[in-house]
């Protein structure tokens, strides 16, 4: 009589572990996104030389995949430092498009004087980069980043989601991803409002208002110049 086969559950051997942690593809995404944006912005609104911005984003990009490959689970102090560096790059590049973007509007610049789907395109680039940047920071900051939040428990959230409180629809075990704090930055920049998720940080409301008046301002004088252009 041959010997009964051992069952999955015996003691001894090894069970297959859940995966955890996000994927690096709609992060890198994001990230290249930005910096093709960038370098398709008119000379006088974009870093120089042209190459500059989207060559800093790609290197920084590997040198975080390289260092947590596979999944976002690796918790080092190094790679929360250059995520943070990656961000704030991407902040301060398009901020300083949005700043002359208005003074080119506010001082009755006539670079767009008779190309007003020329403003609109370029307003575009940088309301959407502003999406991405603000999307990537609420990311990176809810709850310590998303290496944090792959090794429950984990930290008290900034944002509350609906899937928090509908865990028969999401699962217990549901945690936010890139694509949730996308959502909340578009939401906030079209609707100014943060829609249905809650911040219950002070630094992320006081983020959420930031970002809704760099939208208010850009959006505005954006359209504004075009009609009048028009």
């Amino acid at each position: 009589m041959t010997a009964p086969k051992a069952s999955s559950g015996e003691v001894g051997e090894p069970q297959p572990t859940a995966e955890r942690g996000e994927h690096w593809w709609p992060v890198a995404t994001a990230i290249i996104a930005v910096a093709v944006m960038h370098a398709a912005l008119p000379a006088q609104y974009r870093e120089r030389p042209r190459w500059l911005v989207p060559v800093v984003l790609v290197v920084l990009l590997i040198a975080l995949v390289v260092g947590d490959p596979g999944r976002i689970d690796r918790r080092r102090p190094w790679l929360r430092v250059l995520t943070a560096v990656v961000i704030a790059f991407i902040t301060l590049a398009n901020l300083v498009a949005a700043a002359r973007l208005v003074d080119d509007i506010l001082s009755n610049n006539q670079t767009f004087a008779r190309h007003p789907g020329g403003l609109l395109a370029t307003g575009a680039v940088i309301w959407s980069t502003n999406i991405i940047a603000f999307a990537l920071w609420y990311w990176d900051l809810d709850r310590g980043g998303a290496a944090e939040r792959a090794h429950p428990p984990t930290r008290n959230p900034a944002f509350v989601f609906p899937e928090m409180s509908q865990p028969e629809f999401a699962g217990a075990d549901w945690q936010p991803q890139l694509i949730d704090y996308l959502s909340l930055a578009f939401w906030t920049a079209t609707a100014f409002s943060p829609a249905d998720i809650s911040p219950i940080r002070p630094w992320a409301k006081v983020m959420m208002m930031v970002e809704a008046a760099t939208s208010l301002v850009v959006v505005g004088l954006v359209i504004a110049r075009a009609i009048n252009i028009l």
